[in-house]
């Protein structure tokens, strides 16, 4: 909830009274971290049907295709290999598992006024992807994302207050090396922003090279793994029910390095996953619970983000729906039915299918993005600036969609009901006297404490729209993504810093 107490002094006169409500509330009426899990899809009778079948499927089917390493690690914590080549987890060791799970755990910014707390019922907007394009920011026409353009989005979205966390959102199609590309989208990342930051290693062979430049940003050798501020997004297990060896590999090294993870399913309802979705959330759950016991035995306790992404194609021509109203539904289960097992948990929304900043783009993404925050997705991924069902990104949509973010903390601050709010006394004298609320005294504490104010949206009368150009919201964000990196250019790095890195790495 928000801190009510901060105030600001007033300016005398009107013209600073003005100014003063221009300038917006004092604090941040509905910050990061607004309180979801008010929207239940399932009823706890559901729940529990689909987490029986999911163990169901844990214990008698399995897991297949399970690498050496991990299958005898799995044989030692109480699984049994069925001689057809899978391993049968049963429901004790799922049991051990959650229980053994931290419930919260901090992901640490490198400025700690920047760490969140991931777990309960906390929600956070934040970022990933892997968009392949970038949506041109003069143009507006897409072209192969670039290692520059990483380092703009990060230092973009450094400014937007509610984003919660960054995750690289592009693959820097310029890079062809996937070491210099693993290594150079970590130093885009700690160089452009102090939010906590996440990224995926394609091989466990880049861990260690890249912690040791972790290491330096963090102050020396060891330092790193004190106070790990870089998340882990790996998919360790491949649909339907197998698990993919060089992922699990990087599991092993990122639990080495004390590295927190998001292990992510990414099941396809109707082709990685049944179509029913009670059938596909019950695959989908034995797909992440499998990623939960194989952290557990690996490294008991070891932080892990519960990444239960349900993804929905497009059953007449088998294209990816990230829009839809099914994908909007499916997240907002799996997120009920993480924070049913307690875990801390994570889900995808606002992957609209629009290729442009249109209606589309709007619909879907504020459907989806507030489907999953009602019902109290802890880290809610891809919910800025992804367009084109992933395949792009765009530095007007994540002006848009920070806006958007702060509408639906508002919703998830809810109404505060108490004698003050009710304002029994403040509608009699109301009644009784000038007959409106107008500049009433708890009017102006409520326009400061309780409201939302857009900073981009219009809400001008349409002449007024008209003489200013009759500017869309694409253009009004496109105006604001530039004034953002023509102005902000932060350096996170120190030059020691920076020379040390360059003199081991190769730097792009």
């Amino acid at each position: 909830m928000t801190d009510q107490s901060a105030s600001r002094p007033t300016r005398r006169g009107r013209q600073g009274r003005l100014a003063d409500r221009a300038a917006g509330p004092p604090v941040h009426p509905c910050p990061p971290g607004q309180r979801g899990g008010q929207y239940k899809p399932l009823s706890d009778a559901e729940i529990t049907a689909i987490f029986r079948t999911a163990c169901r499927l844990l214990a008698e089917l399995g897991m297949g295709e399970v690498p050496e390493r991990l299958r005898d690690d799995l044989l030692r914590g109480g699984a049994t290999d069925n001689g057809a080549g899978r391993v049968l987890i049963p429901q004790n060791l799922v049991d051990a598992a959650i229980a053994t799970a931290p419930k919260q755990f901090p992901l640490h910014g490198r400025d700690p006024k920047r760490t969140i707390t991931v777990g309960g019922d906390a929600v956070y907007f934040g970022t990933g992807g892997a968009a392949v394009q970038t949506l041109d920011l003069e143009s507006g026409i897409y072209r192969p994302a670039t290692l520059q353009d990483l380092h703009d989005f990060t230092r973009l979205q450094d400014t937007l207050e509610n984003v919660g966390w960054f995750t690289r959102c592009c693959v820097a199609t310029d890079v062809p090396d996937n070491f210099d590309l693993d290594l150079n989208t970590v130093y885009a990342l700690v160089t452009n922003t102090t939010k906590p930051i996440a990224t995926s290693f394609t091989l466990a062979s880049h861990v260690a090279p890249i912690v040791e430049m972790l290491d330096i940003v963090a102050g020396g050798p060891g330092k790193f793994a004190e106070r790990p501020f870089l998340k882990a997004h790996i998919s360790p297990v491949i649909s339907p029910m197998r698990y993919g060896e060089d992922a699990v590999d990087v599991v092993y090294a990122c639990a080495e390095h004390n590295i927190p993870m998001s292990c992510i399913t990414a099941a396809q309802a109707g082709a990685t996953a049944p179509a029913t979705l009670a059938g596909f959330l019950a695959q989908s759950l034995a797909e992440t619970l499998a990623s939960l016991v194989m952290v557990h035995v690996v490294k008991p306790g070891h932080p892990m983000v519960f990444s239960n992404w349900p993804f929905v194609v497009d059953l007449r021509t088998g294209a990816f729906s990230g829009g839809s109203g099914e994908t909007a539904l499916l997240n907002a289960a799996s997120a009920q039915i993480s924070n049913w097992l307690g875990v801390p948990s994570g889900v995808a929304a606002a992957m609209t299918d629009a290729k442009a900043v249109d209606a589309q783009y709007g619909v879907e993404k504020a459907m989806t993005t507030l489907a999953a925050a009602l019902a109290g997705g802890n880290l809610i991924y891809e919910s800025s600036g992804m367009t084109a069902a992933l395949l792009g990104a765009s530095f007007e949509g994540f002006i848009l969609d920070n806006e958007m973010h702060g509408h639906t903390y508002r919703t998830l601050r809810g109404v505060e009901v108490d004698q003050e709010s009710l304002g029994f006394q403040s509608i009699c004298d109301a009644v009784l006297g000038d007959g409106h609320f107008l500049g009433g005294p708890e009017t102006i504490a409520a326009m400061e404490r309780d409201y939302y104010y857009p900073p981009l949206a219009d809400r001008s009368e349409p002449r007024s729209w008209a003489k200013s150009g009759a500017p869309t919201a694409w253009d009004v964000a496109r105006a604001k993504a530039r004034q953002i990196l023509d102005t902000h250019h932060p350096a996170y790095l120190t030059p020691e810093q920076d020379a040390a890195i360059r003199a081991k790495f190769k730097i792009l």
